[in-house]
């Protein structure tokens, strides 16, 4: 087994923006895919190594791009900036990412027809978004994400399976706001699954996350069961 990477190319409203694939040059052919949506500063190392680690299950990884190629933030002030648009439009952040979703589909090493998304922090905000768009995906999951629903899009039945990954001491979703999801996904049909990891604040999957102030820790044990969590969901998806 050989992971094989190589960046992909698409363009949104004359945004040029480049996705990040992983893959199994030893599959014998197309296989199911993960498109994964970054963290506030962009596509990053973090997200590349994810495609990789979902290559290595077996399927093939697609690090997205919101924000446009090589943009990214370098602090917190250029992160929030970087975000904000698409969290003042997001119908637009809903279209960008399902045009994210259709270019993974057009890929040779994917099977169209089996695709799921998975993203962190703000990227799970966009992928429960891609759920809430009404995305034949066929599941999305989200890793210390925002809740938050969208103002002004009418809903729409969600078909795709949610898994929501989150830290319960998170001080950017309350836990009123864990519930307010549940209310929203059971309205729409969704089948759906909240897993709270106590003691667990922002960000728990990134090593890197060491910000108290933001409430942002990295939690090895509430990484690891994320990850296992997230292991059986593809299973079960595909």
């Amino acid at each position: 087994m050989t992971i094989q990477t190589r960046t992909v190319s698409y363009n949104h409203d004359g945004v040029e923006l480049e996705g990040f694939l992983a893959w199994d040059d030893s599959a014998a052919g197309p296989c199911p895919a993960v498109a994964i949506s970054h963290a506030w500063g962009g596509r990053s190392e973090f997200e590349e190594d994810k495609a990789v680690a979902v290559a290595k299950l077996g399927y093939v990884g697609f690090a997205l791009d919101l924000y446009g190629k090589g943009v990214l933030g370098s602090d917190n002030e250029e992160n929030s900036a970087l975000m904000a648009p698409l969290l003042a439009d997001r119908a637009m952040l809903q279209a960008r990412i399902g045009l994210a979703v259709s270019t993974l589909r057009e890929q040779a090493e994917v099977d169209g027809a089996r695709v799921a998304a998975m993203g962190y922090c703000f990227g799970g905000l966009c992928v429960l978004d891609l759920a809430r768009s009404g995305s034949d995906v066929l599941g999305v999951a989200s890793f210390h994400g925002l809740f938050v629903p969208p103002e002004g899009i009418a809903n729409k039945p969600i078909t795709a399976k949610v898994l929501c990954l989150h830290g319960y001491d998170d001080p950017m979703v309350e836990p009123q706001s864990m519930l307010d999801l549940a209310a929203e996904l059971s309205a729409a049909g969704a089948d759906w699954q909240v897993h709270a990891y106590g003691n667990t604040l922002h960000a728990f999957t990134n090593p890197e996350a060491n910000d108290p102030g933001m409430g942002a820790i990295y939690n090895a044990d509430a990484d690891r069961r994320s990850w296992q969590a997230l292991t059986n969901f593809l299973a079960e998806l595909f």
